[in-house]
């Protein structure tokens, strides 16, 4: 069953896209840049607004507002398959262990796979839902235990909303925090 998109509702949306088979594949920091900047590659072509993030060791969240007639799909996908390629490149010859579990068979052949191949969305429709996933982002390392508390948790946002400008993708902070 292919699951409906609601692209032009004018809503921020809320975007998780995991791992192949949901392995721990980001937890190292090369993988980690590689994502980021497909993402924001994909915010500088297709023009939609990065409100919050968060890259967990097997899945992404991203909090964004597309401009309107953006094909979230597509896009997401166009994340997808452009840090794919790139780390499909960087383990080529490198003998990685994980390239092994990274193979699929699609469309009849057997490929390199890095991502599942759907993406959950929703649709935010008020103020207080945007901040809800916003803060879900930030406080998802905190409650999977991997950091303490958000600040010590690199990849993400958070660091950002607390004034902070070194972190690995600027969002674009249309709100104030709350």
């Amino acid at each position: 069953m292919k699951l409906k998109h609601y692209d032009h509702d004018g809503h921020v949306r809320f975007v998780t896209f995991c791992t192949h088979q949901r392995l721990p594949l980001l937890t190292n920091n090369r993988f980690r840049h590689i994502v980021v900047d497909a993402v924001d590659e994909a915010r500088k072509v297709h023009g939609f607004k990065l409100l919050a993030y968060v890259i967990m060791p097997e899945h992404v969240h991203l909090v964004i507002l597309p401009p309107a007639g953006m094909k979230l799909g597509y896009v997401i996908g166009e994340i997808k398959r452009r840090s794919a390629r790139k780390i499909h490149k960087s383990l080529a010859g490198a003998g990685e262990p994980a390239k092994g579990k990274l193979t699929a068979t699609r469309d009849g052949r057997q490929r390199f796979v890095f991502w599942q191949r759907r993406c959950y969305d929703h649709n935010c429709r008020d103020d207080d839902s945007v901040w809800k996933k916003v803060n879900y982002c930030h406080q998802n390392p905190v409650s999977r235990g991997l950091v303490k508390d958000a600040t010590g948790w690199e990849w993400s946002s958070w660091r950002a909303y607390q004034g902070e400008s070194d972190v690995p993708l600027m969002p674009d902070m249309i709100f104030e925090a709350g």
